[in-house]
């Protein structure tokens, strides 16, 4: 008994271990690490006081979209669960079968294009962010009902005429990485906006 005790402590350590590396993993993908049944991982999640993966996305959503300044909430695709201003993200996006090609089953590119945008563009310490160039990649086809977690980072600011944010986007079905986006973001103010939509320019900014 006290043998088979010490096996499950160990367990449930390697899983606190897991959800603290990354919280976005299911149940059945613990389940499969830990070489046990997805109801032994749900009983460990009652002991150990973890909620189940859409909990613990929604909870940690509701403290991260507060924090971006660039864009209004309704303007983010997925759900930015991590964000750390001029630094790093990481978003969650769950895809249906209402994004993909009905003959293939794969999930149309804007929708994985618009979560790396939109996650980079949020990242920005800035009232108002655009894209001046991106230099994207489709690594291999996203499927309807996979999730994606995309991951961004800043790495390195420059002034070119204008400041310019120069942020890496990776976006990953479990551990395969499926994308992956360079963007070099430019500031703007709202009003220089509003003045360029009244004029009727709607050239990007220079490269």
């Amino acid at each position: 008994m006290g043998k088979r005790q010490m096996h499950k402590d160990k367990r449930r350590e390697a899983f606190l271990e897991m959800i603290r590396n990354d919280p976005f993993q299911t149940d059945g993908e613990i389940a499969e690490a830990l070489n046990v049944s997805v109801p032994t991982v749900r009983l460990d999640r009652a002991v150990l006081s973890i909620p189940e993966l859409r909990e613990r996305v929604r909870k940690l959503a509701e403290s991260s979209v507060d924090k971006v300044r660039s864009l209004d909430s309704g303007e983010i695709i997925g759900q930015i669960v991590e964000l750390k201003l001029n630094n790093t993200g990481v978003s969650i996006f769950e895809t249906s079968g209402e994004m993909a090609f009905e003959k293939t089953g794969v999930v149309r590119g804007h929708f994985i294009y618009a979560l790396a945008e939109t996650l980079a563009i949020a990242l920005i310490n800035e009232d108002t962010a655009l894209v001046g160039v991106a230099n994207i990649k489709y690594a291999v086809p996203v499927f309807a009902g996979n999730t994606l977690v995309a991951r961004c980072e800043l790495r390195d600011v420059k002034v070119i005429g204008e400041k310019r944010y120069f942020v890496w986007v990776r976006i990953y079905v479990k551990k395969t990485e499926v994308f992956r986006g360079k963007f070099i973001l430019v500031p703007m103010d709202a009003k220089s906006l509003q003045e360029k939509r009244r004029s009727g320019i709607t050239s990007a900014p220079d490269s």
